[in-house]
């Protein structure tokens, strides 16, 4: 099969790279490929021929996207159009990596593919816009979402809090944040056996479990060697309800094998619903869930 990767040089486009190893890849990122550049990504695109496009490269500071709402809608709406518009050109398929953050959070309940998106930040609204033009321009697509996403590499939530600890000596981690932490390898190999499949649609990607922040944290200082960090609850605002930010999958694919133990259900203290990439154990790899078999746009 012959993949072209958008993003080549992120956590999650390494990880692609690594697992589609023997296949033929092209591994497009900055400077010598920018998604915004039209014409150039469509020449390199056609010339390549390739029977998939996976589009991960995106903006994916929320900080950063909040500061400048018009280079997240550049590079996370008109990019997109861009990879979408350079696939109708090749005739080829297109999987978008997208995020949770299309949702509000305010669901008690993880959520499904199903569920209506509701962004509420200009990251996810530019990622949602995203969404919108893959479904508009093309008839064979996979859109993922994923939450939490960690890896080699990257400035994510595990080397964030590591980094924090050392500096620091102790945590303040908010226990009324929950999500789906996913390990970027296992979502790697589950893309590669969906590209295979033809069975286009939107699904969750993530891993099984689910934990608080204040839960993810924990597990990362023990499983990093730093079981003796104190880590305690930081107090919500007052009257802030939980945000529930984990993905659920409806028809559960099981394309990979279960290995391990996850917690499931609610998070709680201790929880080891966290794969990740510090010799943990306890991984149990991704599913895939899908919402729709056919790939028509709406």
């Amino acid at each position: 099969m012959r993949v072209f990767i958008t993003g080549a040089k992120g956590q999650l486009g390494r990880a692609l790279q690594a697992h589609l190893a023997r296949e033929a890849v092209f591994p497009a990122d900055l400077p010598e490929c920018d998604i915004l550049d039209r014409a150039c990504l469509t020449q390199s695109i056609t010339e390549f021929k390739p029977d998939v496009v996976i589009h991960a490269a995106a903006m994916t500071d929320v900080d950063g996207c909040a500061r400048d709402p018009d280079a997240a809608y550049r590079s996370n709406a008109l990019g997109t159009q861009n990879v979408a518009l350079a696939c109708q050109a090749a005739r080829c398929p297109m999987l978008y990596v997208s995020t949770n953050e299309v949702f509000d959070g305010r669901k008690t309940e993880p959520y499904l593919e199903f569920d209506a998106p509701n962004p509420i930040n200009v990251y996810a609204r530019s990622k949602l816009a995203g969404e919108m033009f893959v479904r508009d321009l093309l008839t064979q697509f996979y859109i993922v979402r994923l939450a939490w996403l960690y890896g080699q590499g990257g400035n994510h939530f595990v080397r964030k809090i590591i980094r924090r600890a050392d500096e620091q000596g102790g945590l303040r981690v908010v226990a009324d944040e929950v999500g789906s932490p996913t390990y970027a390898a296992d979502v790697a190999s589950a893309v590669r056996q969906l590209i295979y499949t033809g069975a286009f649609g939107v699904y969750h990607l993530v891993n099984d479990g689910i934990a608080s922040r204040y839960d993810f944290a924990r597990e990362i200082m023990r499983l990093s060697g730093r079981g003796q960090v104190p880590v305690v609850v930081e107090p919500s605002a007052v009257g802030r309800k939980t945000n529930t930010s984990s993905l659920a999958r409806v028809w559960a694919v099981p394309v990979l094998p279960a290995r391990g133990k996850v917690s499931s259900g609610k998070p709680a203290n201790g929880s080891n619903a966290v794969p990740s990439s510090l010799e943990m154990a306890s991984r149990r790899p991704s599913r895939i869930g899908s919402r729709t078999s056919g790939g028509s746009a709406t």
